[in-house]
């Protein structure tokens, strides 16, 4: 996030109720960051009766750009100037731009932004086969950005008929609206009233008769609109017949948390591609960031490298890992880990020790030797501290191994990120330790008793803080790097 702002900072935010919980904070404020733009994006809580005065002030304060999420996405579209032919079709808006005569263009970057996420994973719509799983809120823009992208045919399946029925119908005419300058009514008749033979892409399904659409080969691209398999409800998909899977090439699930639903496993387990919402998420934004730009007359295109590396903060964040923080006894592998963990997923890497060693410019036992381990105690709290204030994410963290032991400093570690402890047996300790001179805490005529007290002591104590252990007996750091990225869920 921005450091500071000043009379410069450019404002963008988020419409919508609630939204104590979005992550477009970190999606915008990172991309900002990054690209160097004095930005700030926040959330704004907006009551629905409010909605034309929060356009209205947010054109009167100058705002560069607003998004809209649930429940405001068509109530905002009567106070717009204009309205993208994508955002009319799908009825929907999510992505506000300032005109050049003031107010502000209705954009649906949900959906450019879902099929800019295909498109990246080499995902192509045109004379595919789609199956949406669903009639709820989010079905009917899917529909119409695959009828729009030149999709063979859509099939829209749902318990209740009735609802695939009214999505398959209003599709339909949507589609057949475009390119025509409004000249079909809303129920799909001509203005004189007259009906109109328009294509049908669209067809409703009783989501019971998937498996008439199994026969052979045939092979579909399947977006999952339902809530089922959405937190707390993870061991759920609305179709688990293996058998279907195994006709699936893509599958999208538009839930995001868990970032891996049982209905992306049982396609993965089939062999097709999936990725999450939080993909759609993650490009809704940075097409709505684009947009704002370009209307100030910056031209910015994100790399498919830097939306990785938003996109992995943001399933760090899901995740409830904002940092992945490694804690354990001296000569557990937190350094050699650490640092193979900060390459293979591309974070910054702090190492508590050399933080404290480099701020103080002294060595750890200079430190314990002019101030006492107290005083050393206390830096390492007023570190971790610095980390939770200052919501410094996206980062690998090494642990000095006695900083756990504080009470105070378990409960910083909680806000901090997902706590991995290296579990080491004493014996594996000494054996890594032989000849190292540099711990000041071993410096004893029997450095393996020591180890055994100390460990005996501490261990209770990092099992509290932890949120995975992984034990590191006979394993290589690599392994153990790997083994945790599993257990985070990365």
């Amino acid at each position: 996030m921005a450091n500071f702002t000043d009379g410069n900072t450019r404002v963008c935010g988020l419409i919508g109720n609630p939204v104590k919980h979005t992550l477009s904070p970190l999606i915008h404020n990172t991309l900002a960051q990054m690209f160097g733009i004095n930005l700030v994006y926040v959330p704004f809580e907006v009551r629905e009766e409010n909605v034309g005065d929060a356009i209205r002030g947010a054109d009167a304060l100058d705002v560069m750009g607003l998004n809209v999420t649930i429940p405001h996405k068509s109530a905002v579209i009567p106070y717009l100037e204009e309205i993208d032919p994508l955002a009319k079709g799908i009825g929907a808006v999510n992505t506000l731009v300032r005109t050049k005569n003031g107010g502000f263009k209705g954009y649906n970057t949900d959906m450019s932004g879902l099929y800019r996420a295909m498109m990246d994973e080499g995902i192509g719509l045109e004379g595919q086969k789609v199956i949406i799983l669903g009639a709820g809120g989010v079905s009917r823009p899917a529909a119409f950005l695959c009828g729009s992208k030149g999709a063979k045919a859509i099939y829209v399946l749902n318990r209740t008929f009735d609802k695939a029925e009214a999505v398959a119908d209003e599709v339909n005419i949507a589609l057949a609206k475009l390119g025509t300058e409004d000249k079909l009514t809303e129920d799909g008749m001509e203005a004189d009233g007259e009906p109109v033979d328009y294509e049908k892409k669209v067809v409703p399904m009783p989501i019971e008769d998937y498996s008439k659409l199994l026969g052979g080969d045939e092979k579909y691209i399947v977006m999952q609109c339902t809530s089922v398999g959405l937190f707390p409800d993870v061991n759920s998909a609305v179709i688990e017949d293996k058998e279907f899977y195994k006709h699936v090439s893509v599958a999208i699930d538009m839930v995001y948390r868990p970032v891996n639903t049982k209905f992306m496993k049982l396609a993965t387990e089939a062999g097709a591609k999936s990725f999450s919402g939080l993909k759609m998420l993650l490009y809704q934004g940075i097409d709505a960031f684009e947009l704002w730009n370009r209307s100030e007359g910056k031209d910015i295109t994100i790399s498919r490298e830097q939306a990785d590396e938003v996109y992995r903060m943001m399933e760090m964040e899901v995740l409830g890992a904002s940092n992945i923080i490694l804690e354990g006894f001296m000569g557990s592998g937190k350094t050699t880990v650490s640092e193979i963990l900060s390459d293979k997923l591309d974070l910054e890497l702090l190492d508590t020790d050399q933080a404290i060693e480099e701020a103080e410019g002294r060595t750890i036992n200079e430190i314990f030797a002019e101030d006492g381990e107290e005083a050393f105690r206390g830096m390492e709290t007023d570190l971790l501290d610095m980390v939770v204030s200052e919501h410094l994410t996206g980062m690998v963290v090494s642990l000095g191994g006695g900083l756990p032991l504080r009470e105070e400093n378990r409960e910083l570690l909680k806000k901090a990120g997902k706590v991995v402890y290296l579990r080491t047996q004493p014996e594996t300790v000494y054996d890594r330790l032989q000849g190292d001179d540099t711990r000041p805490l071993l410096r004893t005529e029997d450095p393996l008793g020591r180890i055994k007290e100390l460990l005996g002591d501490r261990s209770e104590r990092y099992e509290l803080a932890a949120d995975i252990i992984i034990d590191t007996d006979g394993k290589k750091a690599a392994d153990i790097a790997d083994e945790i990225i599993a257990a985070i869920g990365l």
